[in-house]
């Protein structure tokens, strides 16, 4: 048993993306910091003492550095087709016991300590649990003219990030019932919405960014020189 009575924690990562808005290269290589983005993903949930493994979705199993090889709980399966089908095959590569899942994407180098506490927190207590911001913009809904035909309360709206995390038996059913019913969700909670379960957001911060574009990595880098980060 980890930390807190739980049977332990297992983390996915897809990682098996092409880095098309990057130019083409595989963001899971590009490295800042002086670690690959992988790394710095992955070490955040390494450094736990609930984490019993730890699945890397990947497209070429050469992305994933020697280190990282070295740790016992790290565990490597091809991509899929998406992001959905990279985590379902993730899911289905798990050998461990662990009764929590969380998904954390490989693009967002800083996932904050407490956001990661809260979410397991929260998946432990037997529902979903989604990091993310409340929307600061104006949000338009548009039909497929780009005529605006809503404007949604800001107050109801987030942006939603990762980690996310679930029970495992939930997290299981969810995917099983996307994958029977042709559904390809683009992020983990919306396949545990698709069966009604329960899902809660954390507040977490800008600086869990993702890495999309070149100007990114800049982000991330004056997050570093700044101090920001860990």
């Amino acid at each position: 048993m980890s930390p807190g009575g739980r049977s332990g924690v297992a983390v996915l990562i897809p990682a098996a993306g092409t880095g098309a808005r990057m130019g083409g290269s595989p963001k899971t290589v590009m490295e800042l910091g002086g670690r690959t983005l992988l790394e710095w993903a992955a070490d955040a949930f390494l450094a736990r003492g609930d984490v019993v493994e730890l699945v890397v979705a990947l497209a070429d199993e050469d992305h994933l550095v020697k280190r990282l090889r070295l740790d016992r709980r790290v565990g490597v399966v091809g991509g899929g087709d998406d992001r959905f089908g990279s985590v379902a095959n993730a899911l289905e590569g798990i050998s461990s016991e662990a009764e929590i899942i969380v998904v954390h994407d490989a693009a967002r180098p800083f996932p904050p300590e407490g956001v990661i506490d809260r979410c397991v927190q929260i998946a432990d207590g037997g529902c979903g649990a989604v990091a993310g911001i409340r929307a600061v913009d104006t949000v338009k809904v548009a039909d497929e003219a780009d005529r605006i035909v809503r404007t949604p309360s800001r107050r109801d709206l987030w942006y939603a990030q990762t980690p996310q995390a679930f029970p495992r038996a939930l997290f299981e059913k969810a995917v099983a019932h996307c994958r029977s019913a042709g559904v390809s969700p683009t992020d983990d909670a919306s396949a545990v919405e698709e069966i009604g379960g329960e899902v809660r957001m954390v507040p977490s911060s800008a600086l869990n960014l993702k890495v999309t574009y070149p100007s990114d990595i800049a982000a991330a880098e004056a997050y570093l020189e700044w101090g920001l980060v860990p």
